[in-house]
């Protein structure tokens, strides 16, 4: 994502393996268990649901798989167990790394959490430590290819109360809505017959950062693989705009 540095990382999950596409469904799995013991299992009642329903597919996930998840959350009380925990810290090159974890062993977590930061060149810090260069924002991605009118998308998503539109990036226009109106403008625009590369809600960098040593810049994209690896590991956000 242009400035957000998000797309960078949706174009890295589309590239990636069998093996990684497994790992990022297992983890939606886990975040369907968990938002329908929050909420229950009708996503229409539900908007945590409905958005990791909108994740998963966009994830390529078979509906079959997201039925199943949310069939046994709701009959096994799958998620009771799992506590979300949120670290930060500082990745190689100075860049600020905000990771959030789904863990029903928080020991573990934080030990490897810790482990990845440091092997990589950097420092997982306390809280609070990086969360001020970020602000919690939606933010919603649609592809320029499926929808070429871009005068047309800017106007049906301030209509639909965003805050902003982004046409910078060459494959997507980016949407940015606050917290309180994300899911307002997210089903809004569904409505409208859209659909999203990405969706999220969580913290958008205020300030950014870039590295210019193409050695560190690789340490940092290896950092983000093996978190993206880590099982507990549900999101990366980051400040980088390279």
């Amino acid at each position: 994502m242009s400035g957000h540095s998000k797309w960078s990382n949706i174009k890295r999950k589309k590239e990636a393996s069998d093996a990684a596409k497994g790992a990022v469904f297992t983890k939606i799995a886990k975040e369907i268990a968990v938002a329908v013991k929050a909420g229950g299992p009708d996503p229409d009642g539900n908007s945590r649901l409905k958005d990791v329903i909108s994740k998963a597919k966009a994830a390529n996930m078979p509906n079959d798989n997201i039925a199943r998840a949310i069939k046994k959350a709701a009959g096994a009380g799958e998620g009771d167990d799992y506590e979300e925990i949120t670290y930060e810290g500082y990745g190689p090159g100075g860049v600020a790394v905000i990771v959030k974890t789904l863990t029903n062993n928080r020991n573990r977590t934080a030990g490897d959490v810790r482990h990845l930061f440091d092997k990589h060149g950097g420092n997982m810090g306390v809280s609070g430590s990086v969360s001020f260069l970020f602000e919690d924002k939606g933010v919603i991605v649609i592809s320029k290819e499926e929808y070429e009118d871009e005068d047309q998308v800017m106007s049906d998503a301030l209509d639909a109360g965003a805050e902003d539109f982004d046409s910078e990036e060459e494959e997507c226009y980016e949407i940015t809505t606050s917290p309180d109106d994300y899911y307002t403008v997210k089903e809004t625009l569904e409505g409208k017959g859209y659909s999203f590369l990405d969706s999220s809600l969580g913290p958008v960098p205020v300030t950014y950062a870039k590295i210019d040593d193409p050695a560190v810049l690789e340490q940092f994209e290896k950092m983000l693989d093996k978190m993206d690896e880590n099982d507990d590991i549900q999101e990366v956000f980051h400040n980088l705009d390279n």
